[in-house]
C-alpha cells in the first residue's frame, strides 16, 4: 500500500476513482459467524489517530475481543478524504486480530460518498474483505426523511437518482443512521445485515461497541493491542 502521508488530495483523489473501479457491490451469500465493528478516533489538529476493531459472535453480538492501535497520521484532514488518514490505522488494528470477521461494519460511510469511496469501501477493497458502512451524518446524496417509527428507512440516492445506500430510523423519534454498502454486498443486504444489529441503541452494536473501546482506550483505560472481551 502507498504511504498516504506523502499523497496530495490531487493524488488522493486519482487514487480514490481508480480503487473506486475495484469496489464489487453484489448480493453477499455467506455465513456470518463472526461480525466486526471498526471505529476511529482523532482530533482535526492532531496527527494521533486512535483505531479499534471489536470482534462479536453473530447473531448473538457476544463480544469476543478488541485490537487497539495508536498511529501517527500527517495526511490533512480533509472531508471527503478521511479513510486517508484512517486507514492505515484501521490496518494496524485488522492485523492484529488472532482471527478476522465474516463481515466488518465500519463507523463511516461506504459507497456514499462523492467517488464511492468512504473508508468502508476504501477498506474493503485494500483488504479484499466484506464490508458494511454505518454511518452517523450524511456525506453524500439526497434523501427523503424516513418515518419515526424504528425500522422505517427511505434510500439514499445521488444526483442521477441512483440509489447508494439507505437512510434507516433505527430507533423511534431519534435521528436516522446512513447505511452503505463497503464492498462485497450490496444495498439491501447492508440494511438486512444492519437491522439484525440494532439492539437498545440508535448505533448498531459492532460500531457502538468499537466506539466505547476506542474512547476507552483514548482515556487510557484500555490497553493497546488486541485483548479478549
Amino acid at each position: 500500500m502507498k504511504d498516504y502521508n506523502t499523497l496530495t488530495v490531487p493524488e488522493a483523489t486519482l487514487l480514490q476513482q481508480e480503487m473506486r473501479n475495484k469496489v464489487i457491490t453484489a448480493p453477499f451469500n455467506g455465513k456470518i459467524a463472526l461480525i466486526g465493528g471498526a471505529d476511529i478516533s482523532f482530533n482535526k489538529f492532531s496527527t494521533t489517530v486512535y483505531a479499534g476493531i471489536v470482534l462479536l459472535r453473530f447473531p448473538s453480538l457476544e463480544p469476543v475481543g478488541y485490537s487497539l492501535v495508536r498511529k501517527e497520521v500527517t495526511f490533512p484532514y480533509v472531508p471527503g478524504f478521511l479513510a486517508f488518514r484512517e486507514v492505515p490505522a484501521l490496518l494496524d488494528a485488522w492485523q492484529q486480530l488472532p482471527q478476522k470477521p465474516d463481515v466488518l461494519v465500519v463507523d463511516g460511510h461506504g459507497i456514499a460518498h462523492p467517488r464511492r469511496m468512504g473508508i468502508a469501501s476504501h477498506f474493503g477493497v485494500q483488504t479484499g474483505q466484506v464490508t458494511v458502512g454505518s454511518a452517523k451524518k450524511k456525506l453524500y446524496g439526497i434523501y427523503e426523511e424516513p418515518g419515526e417509527k424504528q425500522g422505517a428507512h427511505t434510500p439514499l440516492v445521488d444526483r442521477q437518482g441512483v440509489v447508494m445506500g439507505t437512510v434507516l430510523r433505527s430507533k423511534q423519534k431519534v435521528k436516522p443512521i446512513f447505511v452503505s454498502p463497503g464492498h462485497l454486498i450490496d444495498v439491501p443486504g447492508s440494511l438486512a445485515l444492519i437491522e439484525q444489529c440494532i439492539r437498545k441503541y440508535r448505533l448498531p452494536e459492532p460500531t457502538r461497541l468499537a466506539h466505547n473501546a476506542v474512547n476507552q482506550f483514548r482515556l487510557g483505560t484500555l490497553p493497546e493491542g488486541y485483548s479478549p472481551a
